[in-house]
């Protein structure tokens, strides 16, 4: 309660939460503003079907099956997020103009929006081509094809913006939050749906179990993401101008997933352009091979996203935690780990540790995707394919992070009042 009269009374907090409300509102009434010519009772049967298709639906907030301006969401900024982190990796030249500080990155960061440009132009073409079954006969395709591009392009642009936005002059993480009401405005479909399969016979005990096994799933979601690995660092006494300061012990709080909601946001981004691929490509050769061994229950799917997942946790650990960083900063500061040595010991500890987490963290991410698909496919409550762990996850990760957030500033502000 604290916390919500918080956002209230504090007058900037107020403004920021305002500042987002209204963004989330425009994005939201862009993604019920249809692309003309496209016939959109028979696309959305398409969608209908939830698997594959509703997972990708899921993502554009329910726009890709009113084939909105938005249609394409914010998954083209974060495929170029995702290459341009390993391209600052691989690429000395972009390395070193990350290491140049704020300038650097502002120029990354402008390289990144025409990357995503780019491929909102790619995906927008292929969804165009894909999407050709659905446009009405009377409709020059030629025509279509040129002016729903320039609109999705344009829309995952305007999308793109309204992250940076959020991020810069709102509250919480742009492109996290967008995602995350993009999933919660699907929420009443997946109620209708489960409605549906009951009407039709489907066991209600059926559905208690998978609304029971999902409350499971986000208490341990957060009980993972607020958990911690303590690492305690002594610093010896030293002499702060003339004052002795004594020894203080304190800690390092390791969490158990470094990346949060990130590395299961980027295998789901990735895992977009061959399941976009399959559906909207219509070759006979190309719709087999999917339906066979890449379907959204099926086995090879599953593997690719699991290791996806490892690849992205483990990378983007690699990314944000740096051991011989803060191994040089506890030194600096007349610091060092109870029962490590300084040096190359405490490097080689920290990377044993945080290697550790990142191996639990990962394997706890991959369970939480395939539970429920797992589950759904013994109960067969089929309503929730598409919803499954991975929105569960983000929803409670973007939530958690956005409380601390503001928690965060609250806290701020009551410091610069007792400064003042």
């Amino acid at each position: 309660m604290e916390l919500l009269s918080s956002l209230f009374r504090i007058p900037e907090l107020r403004k920021r939460l305002l500042f987002t409300v209204g963004i989330l509102c425009i994005y939201r009434l862009g993604s019920h503003i249809p692309i003309a010519g496209v016939n959109l009772e028979a696309l959305a049967h398409l969608f209908d079907k939830g698997g594959v298709m509703g997972f990708f639906n899921l993502f554009s907030g329910g726009g890709l099956k009113r084939f909105s301006i938005f249609a394409l969401g914010i998954l083209p900024y974060i495929n170029a997020s995702i290459i341009m982190q390993l391209l600052t990796i691989a690429w000395p030249k972009l390395k070193e103009l990350a290491e140049e500080g704020e300038s650097g990155r502002k120029l990354i960061s402008q390289y990144t929006r025409y990357l995503a440009i780019g491929i909102a132009f790619i995906q927008g073409t292929i969804m165009a081509i894909g999407f050709r079954p659905f446009v009405f006969p009377e409709v020059n395709f030629y025509l279509f094809l040129f002016y729903s591009v320039m609109g999705l392009v344009a829309g995952a642009s305007l999308v793109m913006w309204f992250g940076e936005v959020i991020t810069e002059f709102g509250i919480g993480n742009g492109a996290s939050i967008l995602i995350f009401v993009g999933i919660i405005a699907q929420m009443p479909f997946y109620a209708k749906n489960t409605y549906v399969l009951v009407t039709a016979g489907t066991s209600i005990f059926g559905v208690i179990i998978m609304l029971l096994i999902f409350l499971a799933m986000i208490v341990s979601i957060v009980y993972v993401q607020e958990g911690q690995r303590k690492i305690a660092v002594q610093y010896a006494k030293r002499i702060v101008g003339r004052k002795m300061m004594g020894a203080q012990k304190t800690y390092i709080p390791l969490r158990l997933i470094q990346g949060g909601v990130m590395p299961i946001i980027f295998a789901s981004a990735v895992l977009q352009f061959p399941l976009m691929f399959s559906q909207l490509i219509h070759v006979e050769a190309i719709q087999h091979f999917f339906s066979t061994y890449y379907h959204y229950d099926g086995f090879f799917y599953n593997f690719f996203f699991c290791f996806l997942i490892f690849f992205f946790t483990y990378f983007y650990t690699a990314v944000t935690f740096n051991p011989q960083e803060l191994s040089d900063n506890i030194k600096k500061h007349g610091g060092f780990i109870m029962g490590v040595r300084p040096g190359m010991p405490t490097v080689e500890y920290l990377d044993k540790i945080i290697t550790k987490l990142t191996l639990i963290g990962a394997v706890f991410l991959s369970i939480v995707a395939l539970v429920p698909i797992v589950s759904a496919n013994i109960t067969k409550v089929t309503s929730f394919m598409g919803l499954g762990g991975t929105a569960l996850l983000i929803m409670v990760g973007v939530a958690l992070d956005l409380v601390k957030q503001i928690e965060t500033f609250i806290i701020a502000r009551k410091y610069e009042g007792l400064v003042g």
